[in-house]
């Protein structure tokens, strides 16, 4: 049988289920091999979908694992902005989206692992800062993509555009976690700030979105904070 062509999945084994359907309408219906020519029809069917949808799935990941570069764009961006000002922007919410990643993976780690007295109230505050900051990444990552270029979240490349060190506690009590996290906060909340300040040049959508993401992310902090502070209003560290 001629190869057929694999434009697309859905309409290609249409076609080919028509055309069995035909064949056996136009050559078998008066057979006395009737049964066994069904089941050779739908095995010889099965086994050329079974080898097309298998092709066309490891072309599918050879797209994903080819093109999974940050530098890759589309041809297109937002209407009324220029290029310029995209990849600007572009660049700036890849940063925040590589930060706030890092940030709900770090919240998860001290939600695993923080002991000692007031551990419930810690342990439970942590999650929702989880989902929440989870959402937060998905906003900023489908703001990159609505500017044409490719939001990369697999787990080497946050790596290797993260430039801040990792988080160093393991197992510890309430205060060493949260004195550990304030800090974390201070450079994620700081720069969100200086994110707003380059989008209020390049991209006014862009920057509502980060300081929306920064009311929440400095309420966090608060909460975070008031378990340190002291009646006089010092943190320990």
């Amino acid at each position: 049988m001629q190869a057929f062509q694999k434009p697309n999945l859905l309409c290609s084994l249409r076609n080919l289920n028509l055309k069995y359907n035909q064949l056996f309408l136009n050559h078998f219906s008066n057979k006395a091999t009737y049964g066994i020519t069904v089941a050779s029809l739908s095995l010889s069917h099965a086994h050329n979908a079974t080898y097309y949808m298998s092709n066309t799935l490891l072309n599918v990941g050879e797209i994903m694992s080819n093109n999974n570069e940050s530098n890759k764009t589309t041809k297109f961006t937002a209407p009324g902005m220029s290029d310029e000002s995209a990849q600007k922007t572009i660049a700036t919410l890849d940063n925040r989206m590589v930060a706030l990643i890092d940030l709900q993976l770090t919240l998860k780690h001290i939600h695993w692992n923080v002991v000692g007295p007031n551990f419930i109230g810690v342990h439970e505050m942590i999650d929702p800062q989880v989902d929440i900051v989870r959402e937060m990444t998905d906003t900023i990552a489908e703001r990159i993509a609505t500017l044409g270029a490719v939001p990369v979240g697999t787990p080497k490349s946050i790596v290797d555009r993260r430039t801040w060190d990792e988080y160093s506690v393991g197992k510890g009590l309430v205060t060493e976690h949260l004195a550990a996290l304030d800090k974390v906060y201070n450079g994620v909340n700081a720069d969100h700030r200086k994110a707003i300040e380059t989008l209020s040049e390049l991209d006014p959508v862009s920057e509502d979105m980060i300081t929306s993401q920064l009311a929440d992310l400095e309420q966090f902090q608060w909460f975070i904070r008031a378990h340190l502070e002291s009646s006089t209003g010092e943190l320990q560290s």
